[in-house]
């Protein structure tokens, strides 16, 4: 009777995505299922098993690993906390009502997260008490914001053992593990396959990512993630022939700043934004005030929207290609039907421009930063 116990067991019900170290893990702690039980019911000596819940066991020091174990633990026994009163702050927010991400969300911010943290210097940066995490990486010693996600998201991450606690504590940090950059390497692949035509169609998300006006032309428009890095990053370390920098700090965070905002931009969105419609004018909607102000998409959308019309045409086109759809400047002049190397120089051009914008609107108060 009891052998029949763990095809049954309400860990079963969790998200795909929960690791299966992470079920029997609830099975045993929160079930009350034996080890024994578990080895029986997966086909494995009960050592296999118990190995398993001990290394799961060891990472809840983790304080997004813990959360969420809290949560997927309640779920399964539908227990309320018996003294909140008690709680930390950390485990205040575990024990929230969560809705935990569904396996097309997690795959995509996940991959988009694990890409920006597997750029040189980045961490993912976690306060106590807030639903957002950010990623942070560290260029000449100053810090720039490039992604923003949501804390649940970065609990699962973590759980899946793609991010790894480097300093926990009020503010925790965390970096990407080997096992996260293999599965970054993986899911890149499987979009390479999706978009040479060797796997089912595109979904809407890597249209979006491919090109500004989706597959409907018919075209071969999409980016190859070959690198971690950004086509900004790679450029800003190229010099003139006097031995300067080709891009000036200054211009790099501007160029960075848009990103951030773009990428802010895609969360939670109900449908792909037409940034061509922006650019040209088409779009005729107006952002004043405390529209532009905050973290929320809709803010960040409206910020990107202002930035590219004052940009217009070309100037806009290069920036959104390069620094927010992270397309190279050889594929960006071909699309943009440009001659070849003229992609840097005017990509210079409207970083200089974007960062004058940025200047006017900080001094107005307008913008976040």
């Amino acid at each position: 009777m009891h052998s029949s116990r763990p095809s049954g067991s309400l860990a079963n019900t969790l998200p795909q995505w929960v690791p299966s170290g992470a079920r029997r893990y609830l099975a045993h702690t929160e079930e009350g299922l034996s080890i024994r039980e578990l080895a029986r019911a997966a086909g494995c000596h009960a050592s296999t098993i118990l190995r398993q819940v001990q290394k799961v066991e060891t990472r809840r020091d983790d304080p997004l690993v813990d959360e969420v174990l809290l949560q997927l633990g309640h779920a399964l026994s539908g227990a309320k906390d018996p003294h909140p009163e008690e709680d930390t702050a950390m485990s205040q927010t575990a024990y929230q009502p969560a809705v935990q991400p569904d396996p097309d969300t997690l795959r995509r911010e996940g991959k988009r997260i694990l890409r920006h943290l597997a750029e040189r210097g980045a961490v993912l940066a976690v306060a106590e008490g807030m639903e957002k995490a950010v990623v942070v990486r560290s260029t000449n010693g100053e810090a720039q914001n490039t992604a923003v996600t949501d804390r649940a998201i970065a609990r699962a991450l973590a759980l899946k053992d793609w991010l790894e606690c480097t300093d926990p504590g009020r503010i925790s940090k965390y970096c990407i593990t080997p096992e996260g950059r293999a599965a970054l390497k993986r899911m890149l692949a499987e979009d390479e396959n999706r978009a040479s035509g060797f796997a089912e169609a595109q979904t809407p998300f890597m249209a979006q990512a491919a090109g500004v006006a989706g597959p409907s032309e018919g075209s071969e428009r999409r980016m190859r993630f070959t690198s971690y890095e950004t086509p900004l990053a790679v450029l800003a370390r190229r010099r003139d022939k006097d031995g300067s920098l080709f891009l000036e700090e200054d211009l790099v965070r501007a160029g960075e700043r848009l990103r951030e905002d773009f990428e802010l931009a895609q969360m939670g969105r109900s449908g792909d934004q037409d940034w061509e419609k922006v650019l040209s004018g088409a779009a005729q909607t107006s952002y004043q005030g405390d529209d532009m102000v905050g973290y929320s998409p809709e803010a960040a959308r409206a910020r990107v929207a202002a930035a590219l019309r004052d940009l217009g045409p070309g100037l806009g086109d290069v920036v959104l290609r390069c620094c927010c759809l992270l397309e190279g400047l050889e594929n960006a002049e071909k699309q943009l039907g440009w001659s070849a190397r003229s992609g840097k120089i005017v990509l210079r051009i409207a970083l200089q421009r974007l960062k004058r914008y940025y200047q006017l609107f900080e001094s107005s108060g307008q913008l976040i930063g």
